[in-house]
């Protein structure tokens, strides 16, 4: 049994499989079995309110072309079955092509679809799993997570032979599936990444640099580490993508830990400087230090004392980043309103929409910043700020 979960709906196009789950059961049903991995696509998630797979999700999982060995090897010699088979084995065939691979999974008559033969086993069900699923008594727990889908999948096709009473209906593909010849692949040794461990191997970037070059006299590229840091924290967070690009460049100049606290502390002293420029700060503005203090792994007193250090200091703060009435505003992913939408919106605000990423763009809109979509790829190589929908409308002043 196979369930996949994609980025959208046209496999011949441009649309990914983002995760994969096999169940494999035995002819009386009962599941032997199980697998299933997130697949980092190499592009954006498509509609992640569906599958509610996001980008730091996938950051860590093995593309297609890493996995496909495995899933020929769970594959070969069984009988391919899905509920929705064309969908899922049209997503699987075109994966397969595109790492080079000819996989025998061209016709569906070769396969079982639970979704096909519910209308015998389940009379009145209708076409969705979790509608079978219900009728069947079957649990559904996490619908659109490919291994819990495929696993209820699983028990629905079990459920299907029980009623057949030894006499299914697709005994004679058992045969076809063992001679079918599968091409021999190397199994990849990238492990399989579920949901969730983002946050187990995400570190605190901070955490990171122990490893970098070795300390350097004098800190260098200090002005140019806090522009960074000021880019990133446009978003309120560090997402794992934007601590990669801190990493990199700490490691480029040959940043220490000692250097890189020093640099912190100068850049919550800017940031409680300019929170006190017209008098004394809210509580937004206390929280959002607080917060920017956790997110640079400072003392938690830290915010408390630059604020105290700031109304002491007449030391202008650092350039904050600002929308100009006439700046190029991008957009990608999809957010919960479409994009004409959003458009519309950054028209009356006074920006540009602009269909493209370049050196003129002031600002990438992103559903998921750690999007791998090619206009995120490119605002990474421009250094255009990539934040996201709510963070662009406080931006705006909205």
């Amino acid at each position: 049994m196979v369930d996949v979960e994609t980025t959208g709906l046209r496999p011949g196009r441009h649309d990914r499989i983002i995760e994969v789950g096999i169940v494999q059961v035995d002819p009386s049903g009962r599941i032997t079995r199980e697998w299933g991995t997130l697949v980092n696509p190499g592009r954006d998630l498509g509609p992640q309110r569906i599958h509610r797979i996001s980008a730091r999700d996938v950051r860590h999982a093995p593309s297609f072309p890493d996995i496909a060995g495995t899933v020929a090897g769970l594959l070969r010699g069984r009988v391919l079955t899905a509920h929705n088979l064309r969908f899922d084995q049209s997503f699987l065939y075109t994966e397969f092509r595109r790492a080079g691979v000819a996989a025998p999974l061209r016709d569906p008559e070769n396969g079982v679809c639970t979704m096909r033969w519910a209308p015998r086993f389940l009379p009145g069900a209708p076409r969705n799993l979790a509608g079978c699923c219900a009728l069947a008594e079957v649990p559904l727990n996490g619908h659109h997570d490919a291994l819990v889908d495929a696993r209820a999948a699983a028990r629905l096709l079990g459920c299907y032979i029980q009623r057949a009473q030894g006499d299914v209906p697709w005994a004679g593909l058992l045969a076809t599936a063992e001679r079918t010849l599968w091409p021999d692949l190397p199994v990849s040794e990238a492990p399989p990444v579920r949901r969730g461990v983002a946050t187990q191997r995400d570190t605190h970037f901070l955490a990171r640099v122990l490893d970098t070059l070795p300390r350097v006299p004098e800190p260098r590229g200090a002005d140019t580490y806090l522009g960074l840091l000021d880019r990133v924290l446009l978003d309120h967070d560090i997402s794992p993508t934007a601590a990669d690009a801190l990493v990199a460049f700490a490691a480029g100049v040959g940043l220490s830990w000692s250097d890189l606290h020093r640099l912190h502390l100068d850049y919550l002293a800017a940031l409680a400087r300019a929170a006190l420029a017209d008098g004394e700060p809210t509580e937004a503005r206390r929280t959002e230090l607080v917060h920017v203090t956790r997110l640079l792994d400072l003392p938690l007193d830290a915010a408390d004392q630059a604020l105290r250090r700031a109304r002491d200091t007449a030391v202008p703060p650092l350039a904050r980043f600002r929308l100009e009435p006439g700046d190029l505003v991008a957009f990608t992913g999809e957010a919960d309103e479409q994009r004409h939408v959003w458009e519309g919106r950054v028209r009356a605000m006074g920006y540009v929409p602009h269909p493209r990423v370049t050196r003129r763009v002031k600002l990438l809109v992103a559903a998921d910043p750690d999007t791998m979509s090619q206009k995120a790829r490119r605002a990474r190589i421009y250094g255009v700020p990539i934040v996201t929908p709510g963070t662009f409308l406080r931006l705006a002043g909205q």
